[in-house]
């Protein structure tokens, strides 16, 4: 649903002057240094884009799942690290706070959150937890008024610049049910944020292991009621899928317009490699999955708004699109040869980033899962 199609089409031109100015400038400093350069970061507060899903109200952009998938088609063609940055800021941490937090606690997270002067982690994963998240072991025990939490969470982006933690922990028996959510300062003692990790792709979005030793926390930091914390994750996942979509079909425009300018600007056999029909079909089948990705998550961003969205569609659309983007990836290398695989060319950047997004937020086993299991269950 768009609201207002003038502010709908002002906030995209905003975006793309964003992207092709500020943020796909920044890119190569961004993989090489590994941190993202302040001036892009301040480039993302000042657009609103920590807020993106967080209603106006707490000092967010408020916008309909149609208005945001339309612009993360925009922001999509800056390289995925960007995003893992801002939306992270809106998404897990935020939507759970959202969902089941205390006045308190959303005027507490939910402003600084908006704004990026607070950077948000999700801490779900372990070292044996990953895509089974109901086998977590990290524990939350009662001590007094509060709790007192003991773990390792794994991979968490943004840790080392963490501002606030959304923390998934057992305060019960085993199983989904017996886990809860925390919102947690991350300077409470007891939690050590481990050194940042070593990536393949995506970087200026750093990850690290994140350790509590008996970390003491106080009785309001329990988000929600005891049991709650997974159903409160989940609750939240088709959104997510539906951004990762709209993120993948803006990446596969770039990806294919960056082949399109070295398939023009790159002569063999007399002319430019676009003349070879070899290479011309490798770049008009990107296109078209380009093209099915924008659709799928337009239309289902539309069906989210006006809630008719079933979670096997949306794990579909993650399914396809981030598959589909590999795929764009793959071939928009070889149209480029041996300068594709060279450090410096950006579809060599793309490529490595372009890899983790089937893993994230839910493996494409994971997805596959899902709409199987929608499709035998009736």
């Amino acid at each position: 649903m768009i609201r207002d199609a003038a502010a709908q089409a002002a906030r995209l031109a905003a975006a793309r002057r964003l992207v092709d100015d500020i943020l796909i400038p920044a890119e190569a400093r961004m993989d090489e240094e590994d941190r993202m350069p302040e001036p892009a970061r301040a480039a993302l507060r000042a657009h609103g884009l920590f807020g993106i899903s967080i209603p106006e109200a707490h000092g967010g952009l408020g916008l309909t799942m149609e208005e945001e998938a339309g612009l993360m088609l925009v922001l999509g063609r800056a390289a995925p690290a960007y995003r893992a940055v801002y939306a992270l800021n809106s998404g897990g941490a935020a939507q759970i706070l959202l969902r089941a937090g205390t006045g308190a606690q959303k005027a507490r997270w939910l402003p600084g959150l908006a704004r990026g002067d607070l950077i948000a982690c999700f801490c779900l994963s372990e070292p044996e937890a990953g895509s089974d998240a109901a086998s977590l072991t990290t524990r939350a025990v009662r001590d007094g008024d509060g709790w007192r939490i003991t773990g390792r969470k794994r991979w968490v982006t943004n840790a080392p610049e963490a501002g606030m933690l959304m923390v998934m922990a057992r305060t019960g028996g085993n199983g989904a049910r017996g886990v809860s959510a925390f919102a947690i300062d991350p300077a409470t003692p007891g939690i050590a944020i481990l050194p940042a990790q070593a990536k393949m792709g995506m970087r200026g979005a750093a990850v690290a292991d994140i350790a509590f030793e008996d970390a003491r926390v106080p009785a309001d930091a329990l988000v929600g009621a005891e049991g709650e914390g997974l159903k409160l994750a989940l609750a939240g996942l088709d959104k997510v899928r539906l951004h990762l979509a709209a993120l993948c079909a803006g990446l596969m425009e770039r990806m294919v317009e960056e082949g399109r300018r070295h398939a023009l600007a790159r002569r063999q056999f007399g002319g430019p490699i676009a003349d070879q029909p070899a290479v011309a079909a490798l770049l008009a089948d990107s296109v078209a999955e380009a093209l099915a990705a924008r659709c799928l998550a337009l239309d289902l961003a539309r069906a989210r708004d006006d809630g008719t969205l079933r979670p096997a569609d949306a794990a579909a659309a993650k399914l396809f699109a981030t598959e589909a983007a590999c795929r764009v990836a793959d071939r928009v290398l070889q149209v480029h040869g041996g300068e594709g695989y060279m450090r410096g060319a950006a579809i060599e950047r793309l490529y490595r980033d372009v890899r983790l997004l089937r893993i994230l937020d839910g493996t494409s086993e994971i997805q596959r899962m899902v709409v199987a299991r929608a499709l035998f269950s009736g």
